[in-house]
């Protein structure tokens, strides 16, 4: 498998369609390396590519499906239980009220999990784009308390979508359905939800190619993938610079064994 190494001080993504489709990473993984600076999560975020392992780990493994889960706002399922819970007015919604307590809830109960990806430098980050314009929040309350809400970052007319919570039956599909009635509303686009699960293909949620997800994003550009001659340098792993072009094995050795 070919993965990118990224560059400290450049928060350039390269298209994921440069890598051969017989190089591609089986489970999605695209580049290692960098930071999660918040910028560069919005750069990320903008080619559907997210930072996803143990928020502990020194070294950054970037993933970029190659088939897109989203969700389009005037396809979203509202079942008929769902409107008459919507119906009640049990629920109230909000938009950007609460959005560092709307994180903290995604990430703290899945904390000491193997595995937990959103940690304390990650909700930082968010939250710094958050104040800057980028990421925002929906939050869902019953009775004053916060029972349900997600987070994302908004661009080029679609919402990158990252986390959700739920204290209570339902608090998440509230804050989705809420987000596609808005996004409708307001002529936007498309709901990135990065990887498939029961919940969200009830909803309406269906795969798109990557060509069709950036198409959609406005970059209509095609990409020829590059030609890659070397050998793998440890097993089947294969560390790239942005040409194509093999990583020192020394300094490829040294990131396998962060990471494996």
């Amino acid at each position: 498998m070919a993965i990118f190494k990224l560059e400290k001080d450049n928060y350039y993504f390269p298209d994921p369609r440069l890598i051969p489709v017989d190089k591609r990473d089986k489970d999605n993984m695209y580049a290692i390396g960098g930071d999660i600076e918040p910028m560069r999560l919005y750069e990320a975020s903008k080619k559907g590519i997210f930072p996803w392992n143990a928020y502990y780990m020194d070294v950054k493994m970037w993933y970029c499906p190659m088939e897109r889960f989203v969700i389009f706002p005037d396809e979203i399922h509202i079942s008929h239980s769902m409107k008459q819970t919507l119906k009640s007015g049990r629920y109230t919604v909000s938009i950007d009220q609460a959005f560092d307590r709307v994180v903290i809830n995604c990430g703290l109960p899945r904390i000491d999990e193997e595995g937990a990806w959103l940690g304390p430098n990650m909700m930082d980050s968010v939250s710094k784009l958050h104040k800057m314009g980028y990421a925002h929040s929906v939050e869902v309350w019953e009775d004053g308390e916060l029972v349900g809400g997600l987070y994302g970052e908004f661009s080029d007319g679609c919402f990158f979508g990252e986390s959700m919570f739920s204290k209570v039956p339902s608090g998440s599909k509230i804050a989705l359905i809420y987000l596609a009635s808005y996004m409708k509303e307001k002529g936007y686009k498309m709901i990135d939800c990065q990887l498939e699960t029961p919940h969200l293909k009830s909803m309406g949620g269906r795969y798109i190619s990557y060509d069709e997800y950036m198409k959609i994003r406005g970059n209509d550009e095609k990409i020829t993938p590059l030609v890659i001659k070397d050998e793998p340098q440890i097993r089947n792993f294969h560390l790239i610079d942005f040409k194509g072009n093999s990583i020192d094995f020394n300094e490829a050795l040294n990131l396998y064994s962060k990471l494996f």
